[in-house]
């Protein structure tokens, strides 16, 4: 059984210096490859060196709403340049957070609209947080070509109606540890109704433990423990949902499955 982390941040300070160790647990528990995902000048760096360092990792980078009141010019310039990488597969995470309000709404939704124009620009897939803001992330996407590039609702929290609008929109859906947790209502509902050919797993790893080990910090090898909840909502096979899920995060990033 082979897995892929679509969404993780071993870039973070947790992992610091033990990256190694934790590539090679991840490769113990089935999880073969890794999206490492940034946010600001210093995880956009890490996700960089990282996808560098390692064969089977790869580098999302891009600015997420909390860091938005910091996007300027000259961090434009810079994640252009990264985003033009050879490992670089998607431009992430992005999107809008008012649950925790670090940037002004305004200027989130300001530099989301900004981000999905560069995305446009250069035809790469973003991977998308939403946190308390679903009507305004959908409305800010409808109006955008993302039809036309693609990406991830990463960590999905909706019910099936919106899963259901975030697919119309061309959109793949991204389940973490969320989904493994018994108080998840519109997560089991909704994981149901994702096509076959539009599902993704992920850890978003040090957050969001999955159980059995929730309350523990997280790993992207525990991506292995979303796919067994992710087959048991869906009454599948943890082998299934491995295989599908691994087979659609090469082709929203572009990969070849035999590299």
């Amino acid at each position: 059984m082979q897995i892929f982390d679509s969404h993780t941040h071993l870039n973070d300070e947790p992992y610091a210096g033990q990256e190694a160790d934790y590539v090679q647990k991840a490769a113990e528990l089935g999880v073969a490859k890794m999206a490492i995902v940034g946010s600001d000048y210093n995880l956009n760096a890490g996700a960089m060196r990282l996808a560098q360092e390692f064969p089977n990792l790869y580098a999302i980078v891009g600015w997420h709403p909390e860091s938005a009141k910091d996007y300027t010019p000259a961090a434009e310039k810079l994640l252009l340049e990264q985003l033009a990488a050879k490992k670089t597969v998607a431009m992430g995470e992005i999107g809008l957070d008012y649950h925790w309000d670090t940037s002004p709404r305004d200027v989130q939704r300001q530099v989301f609209a900004r981000q999905l124009d560069l995305a446009a620009e250069l035809n790469i897939p973003v991977s998308i947080h939403s946190r308390d803001a679903f009507e305004d992330t959908y409305a800010i996407m409808q109006r955008s070509k993302i039809r036309e590039f693609g990406g991830i609702m990463h960590s999905f929290t909706g019910n099936a109606e919106w899963a259901r609008k975030f697919l119309d929109l061309g959109m793949y859906v991204s389940y973490s540890g969320i989904v493994s947790f018994k108080n998840a209502p519109e997560e089991h509902e909704s994981v149901k109704v994702i096509p076959a050919d539009r599902l993704l797993v992920e850890t978003d790893a040090p957050y969001l433990t999955p159980e059995p080990y929730r309350g523990r910090p997280n790993q992207p090898g525990y991506t292995h423990y979303v796919v067994d909840a992710v087959a048991k909502w869906r009454e599948d096979t943890p082998e299934r949902i491995a295989a599908l899920t691994w087979t659609n995060a090469h082709r929203i990033f572009g990969l070849n499955e035999e590299d």
